[in-house]
């Protein structure tokens, strides 16, 4: 590796790796796995060794496809647990503080409101609100340029509607 690919991928880990922990966090809803997915993520690209031509897009499609494999495996993990559920002792919960509790119920209704969207509108929406320029949205959707304007407009529209079938109140 060449000190011009280091130099590429530290400029590009301090310029995407936010953008990137926020918009996984807020699609998993799991901080923790959101920043393993983007410590997986860049180990792959300096492992590469080399840029690809869109260094954003190649991050979210790596991430995305990391995370798909992580959910896969949750799915499997929770049916074999779900075999034994009542074999396993319970735990008790600590209390939360109160501004804990209201941050965690304004997690969960915006999480609600996105599930009940398309996965592109979902997508399209977390990675706007995590930092990606419109060019960067158009490469990992695969859409035109062009159209995210539209496109995340309508997505917004969708998720005040599903918001307000959800909790009664315009969002």
């Amino acid at each position: 590796m060449t000190a011009g690919f280091d130099q590429a991928f530290a400029d590009l880990f301090a310029e995407r790796s936010g953008s990137l922990y926020r918009y996984f966090s807020a699609l998993s809803g799991d901080p923790a796995l959101a920043e393993d997915i983007v410590q997986e993520s860049f180990v792959r690209l300096y492992r590469r060794g080399r840029m690809p031509d869109d260094p954003a897009a190649w991050l979210v499609s790596v991430a995305h496809n990391l995370w798909r494999d992580d959910r896969r495996r949750d799915v499997r993990r929770s049916r074999l647990l779900s075999l034994r559920k009542d074999e396993l002792p319970t735990m008790g919960e600590s209390p939360a503080t109160d501004a804990t509790t209201l941050a965690s119920e304004r997690v969960q209704t915006v999480h609600q409101a996105l599930a009940r969207l398309p996965e592109r509108d979902r997508r399209l929406l977390l990675l706007r609100h995590s930092g990606f320029a419109y060019r960067e949205i158009a490469e990992v959707l695969d859409v035109a340029p062009g159209s995210i304007g539209t496109l995340l407009v309508r997505a917004s529209e969708s998720f005040r509607t599903a918001f307000y079938e959800l909790f009664g109140a315009s969002a």
